[in-house]
């Protein structure tokens, strides 16, 4: 520093040098621009401007021409603005051009530096520029004290932003807060468009209602350039505008999912209102959330993810910011339930479903039913969306959702469909009377051993199309899946070893780390030919490992069940149904269109082809197959002794939206069931089936009815619990009950107690215990822990008789010695945490015990809200908590963290917490490039939706403490006012 005097610069943010006597400015009659008085003085700084700019000028001569507020002495203590208070009110609020032109003057005289705040520089100069100050400034400019001081504290606030900006470490681009700034521009004009709305009007922003940044977003994060025609024409139907509910059906990879998400941005950006998103796996809400992660953060939006044991109930209020929720279906009717109870419903502003094919698919299918209907029942605002490949009745749908049809028959590649007979293809032709046309002979030169070995010549369809093309086999058995990839390897020639060799190494090394050690001799066989199998027998990681590999390209050939073609989006040139059968049971055309529609890949394709593979003997059936319509869609909710409308009635009395028989009457007008009542209500009316069920429901102990006809029903505590818990009304009794029993005498040196109580109940009759093995693990037991198992009813002594094949005569209930097997599995998963390991120990199958572990994470959530219900029940609520992080982790503790990022199995944990990522802060703040460099085998895409899934989760989880904090600080609404003082005498 030099020994001279200091000079303090402050960059202007203002076009013109105006003084604190200087004319304020005018506007002409009519709005438009301000003008000052003196009209020359900028155009001569204009020309100045242009000359200066042509000139070459040294650092001081560029520093000296700013327009400058102050250059003088000054200490510390000393004020650095003076008496520019009215030049700092006046001149920066008056002119709507500032940001444009100071960056215009910053790019000048600092090419490539675009600072987001003001800089407070010293250097060394005189005090030759500082502004005059006129004193002839006019009496009325002056005005009152009171003016005086509201134009200084306006002048005090810029004045501190403008010193806080400074002291500010680190410089954010100006474009950035001009970018922010267009966009929120962009979203009043939007939202100020939906609320007078028109019927002339064709759009309602520059993307659909939405600010010009979604567009930019979609190009760069997924690559959408365009929209297809259809999803144009979707998005400006009347009724999308008007916000009115909407079922929309196309065939498999059209593009549904878009439409829906520019939906769903609308509503959080332009209406700032909540989504909830419903999925019907919890592979594909994951999947959806890391897909979402990255569009949340730069929209500032949350996603929340609801599925297995993930979710919090009431979700946390959000004051500043919305969320997105996503959900399987079980979790968004228990979502719905909590919003009702806690008057939050009206802030849903959209609801959107897919696969709503699925209500007529079993007890899945009745909570879906009850989900919707409720939302419909008692939130008018909010808007229903339903999207599906595959619909039959079509208007029973559209009564029930009171919703328009949006129908086309686009596919981005084109759908071939083949069927084969012996060695003869025929093209799928419902204009010929037999359905099909003949294509051509499939050639191949099998010899005496391959015609045996492979009889439907399945080697000569796929090597038709791998491994330039991937392909798709679906197996009737989740055995035929590994035979079938089996067997192609045993007779593919050499080539395809040598095709992308390192990646399918690495690979290999990935599965066997995710295994701890342990691989699939079949995977480890087929997997260096590029062929793999696919289906509920792997654990979750061998599944997202196989599935990402397969995606892009390493593997070219899975053979796999019906369950892929409902679940992740695989895409692949050619798709071969191995057999018009799953298990036992003929294809439905649902299923079939399903499987078929993963044929064809958009951008990579220009034509997907099935190929069904037929005997004569199903040639007839194969027709009607292929030629039928879809099954239709019927309710669900008498299905199984009417268990959904058991379930539905006793959350609608015990959330207070019914008390009486024609409350619930009303509410049921709206249910799809009521829709078709008279195919489905045989016996009797639907006010008979509701009688019935408040019967049920009062012999249970679930509700109180003095007269059903009257408004008396009431939920009783058990029925609380039931319904808050999520618990199936068949086990609830029994839950209660072994909790209760439970208490007299709970273990709790080991976990093997609230294993038991935790072990999901429908999981029992899927397993038959090994009973030599039941009797190793028993005796190895401590004898607190044999103790425990006698009280339960499961001595030893009956395991030691079964495993010696002896008869039993003793009452001993078969039910708890399967459960306490499944719970003996738990216990070595939580001390192993190795799925490969305790599933050889038990000899199970690995993609079982994984089952088991995660539903016995989610019915320990259950088993929570349900004791959290019931007073006596209490010490249950902390151990629940506790256990249910356990299960759903189930690795180490420091792993924890990791594994709360959406796709992030424990292999790929431990590899990132050796890396050095040990937190979610570590994660969130990683640079994918690096990330991707620096943990073997991650992907720069994976990585990057990785890096902002933990983004999103550190950002959820600070918004909470926020909330938190908020409401301790907000002042309480019944707040005791004090008295008023008493007049004296």
């Amino acid at each position: 520093m030099s020994s001279g005097r200091l000079q303090v610069k402050i960059k202007r943010v203002c076009e013109k040098k105006g003084s604190r006597d200087s004319p304020k400015p005018h506007r002409r009659a009519g709005g438009g621009r301000p003008q000052t008085c003196s009209p020359c003085r900028s155009n001569v700084m204009a020309e100045d401007a242009e000359r200066e700019e042509s000139a070459p000028r040294s650092p001081q001569q560029r520093s000296a021409s700013l327009p400058v507020f102050v250059q003088q002495l000054c200490s510390d203590s000393e004020d650095l603005f003076g008496d520019w208070d009215s030049v700092l009110g006046d001149s920066i609020l008056g002119d709507t051009s500032l940001l444009q032109k100071l960056d215009a003057t910053e790019q000048q005289d600092h090419p490539g530096q675009t600072p987001f705040k003001e800089e407070l520089r010293l250097q060394g100069g005189d005090q030759s520029d500082t502004p005059p100050r006129c004193s002839n400034r006019p009496e009325e400019e002056q005005g009152p004290l009171p003016k005086r001081r509201s134009r200084r504290s306006v002048a005090d606030l810029v004045k501190r932003t403008m010193l806080g900006n400074a002291a500010a470490p680190a410089a954010a681009p100006r474009t950035a807060v001009l970018k922010k700034a267009v966009v929120s521009e962009e979203i009043s004009v939007a939202m100020q468009a939906m609320e007078s709305i028109s019927s002339q009007t064709t759009d309602l922003g520059p993307f659909f209602g939405l600010p010009s940044k979604v567009k930019e977003l979609m190009h760069r994060l997924r690559g959408i350039q365009k929209l297809y025609d259809w999803q144009e024409a979707c998005l400006n139907l009347d009724c999308v505008q008007q916000r009115r509910n909407l079922i929309y059906s196309l065939p498999t990879s059209g593009g549904k999912t878009l439409v829906a998400e520019i939906l769903i941005l609308r509503e959080l950006l332009c209406r700032r209102k909540d989504c909830l998103l419903v999925l019907p796996y919890i592979s594909l809400v994951q999947e959806k959330v890391r897909g979402l992660a990255s569009l949340g953060l730069e929209l500032d939006f949350l996603v929340e993810e609801y599925a297995g044991s993930r979710g919090r109930f009431p979700p946390v209020r959000r004051r500043n910011r919305t969320s997105l929720y996503v959900a399987t279906i079980e979790k968004a009717h228990s979502l719905v339930n909590s919003l009702i109870e806690t008057g939050r419903l009206e802030n849903l502003g959209l609801l959107v479903v897919d696969e709503l094919h699925m209500l007529g698919e079993g007890s899945r299918g009745a909570v879906m039913e009850m989900t919707v209907a409720k939302v419909q029942h008692l939130s008018k605002n909010t808007q229903v969306i339903g999207m599906s490949a595959t619909l039959g009745n079509i208007q029973d749908l559209q009564a029930f959702l009171r919703a328009e049809l949006y129908s086309s028959d686009f596919r981005p590649v084109q759908l071939k469909e083949f069927v084969k007979v012996n060695d003869s293809i025929y093209e799928v032709d419902p204009t010929q009377e037999s359905g099909f046309r003949f294509s051509r002979l499939l050639p191949f030169k099998y010899s005496s051993s391959m015609q045996k070995t492979d009889p439907d010549h399945i080697i000569a369809l796929v090597t038709e199309v791998i491994p330039a093309h991937s392909c798709l086999i679906f197996c009737p058995t989740k055995k035929n899946c590994e035979n079938v990839a089996a067997m192609i390897c045993k007779y593919l020639k050499g080539d395809f070893l040598r095709h992308r060799e390192a990646e399918k190494s690495r690979l290999l090394q990935d599965l066997q780390d995710g295994g701890g050690g342990s691989m699939c001799p079949v995977l480890r066989r087929t997997v260096p030919y590029g062929v793999a199998y696919h289906h509920s027998g792997l654990t979750t990681e061998e599944r997202r490992l196989l599935e990402e590999a397969f995606s892009h390209g390493v593997l070219c050939l899975l053979g796999c069940t019906s369950t892929l073609a409902a679940g992740i989006n695989l895409p692949a040139r050619r798709v071969i149904l191995r057999s018009p059968y799953v298990a036992t049971e003929f294809l439905k055309r649902t299923q079939y269109k399903q499987m078929v529609g993963r044929a064809g890949r958009a951008g990579m394709d220009s034509v997907g082809e099935s190929v069904l593979i037929l005997q004569e003997k199903d040639r007839s059936a194969a027709k009607v197959l292929l030629c039928s319509p879809m099954e239709n869609c019927y309710s669900r909710l008498l299905e199984e002794d009417a268990k959904g409308l058991l379930t539905l009635i006793l959350s609608l009395i015990g959330l207070n939206v019914a008390a009486s028989l024609q409350q619930l009457q009303d509410f049921l007008q709206g249910t799809l069931l009521c829709v078709q009542q008279r195919r489905l209500c045989t016996d009797g009316g639907l006010q008979d089936a509701v009688l019935r069920c408040i019967h049920t429901l009062c012999s249970k102990d679930l509700i109180t009815a003095a007269d059903p006809h009257a408004a008396t029903l009431q939920v009783t505590r058990l029925g609380r619990a039931a319904y808050k818990g999520g618990v199936d009304l068949t086990f609830c009794h029994l839950l209660y009950k072994d909790l209760s029993a439970g208490l007299e005498g709970l273990l709790l040196s080991s976990f093997l107690h609230l294993l038991y109580l935790v072990t999901p109940y429908e999981l029992v009759p899927q397993c038959s215990p090994n009973w030599m093995i039941y009797l190793r693990q028993f005796t190895s037991l401590s004898a607190a822990e044999q103790k425990m198992s006698a009280a339960i009813g499961v001595p030893e002594s009956f395991v030691a008789r079964k495993a010696a094949g002896q008869t039993v005569k003793k009452g001993v209930d078969a039910a708890q010695a399967q459960r306490l097997y499944l719970a003996l599995v738990l216990l070595c998963l939580l001390k192993e945490t190795s799925v490969w390991g305790v599933a050889e120990r038990f000899q199970l199958s690995r993609g079982f015990v994984q089952t088991l572990l995660s539903s016995a994470a989610a019915f320990c959530s259950c088993a929570l809200h349900f004791a959290e219900e019931l007073e006596e029940l209490w010490p249950f609520r902390s151990l629940l908590a506790a256990l249910t992080q356990r299960l759903t982790y189930c690795v180490k503790a420091e792993l924890v963290p990791l594994m709360e990022v959406a796709g992030v199995m424990e292999a790929r944990a431990k590899q990132l917490y050796s890396a050095g990522y040990r937190t979610l802060t570590h994660l969130a703040n990683a640079d994918p490039a690096v990330l991707s460099r620096t943990v073997e085998n991650l992907y720069t895409k994976q990585a990057a939706m990785m890096v902002a899934s933990a983004k999103m989760l550190l950002s959820e989880k600070a918004a909470a403490l926020q909330e938190e904090v908020d409401e301790l600080l907000a002042l309480p609404a019944d707040l005791p006012l004090p008295d008023p003082p008493r007049s004296q005498p």
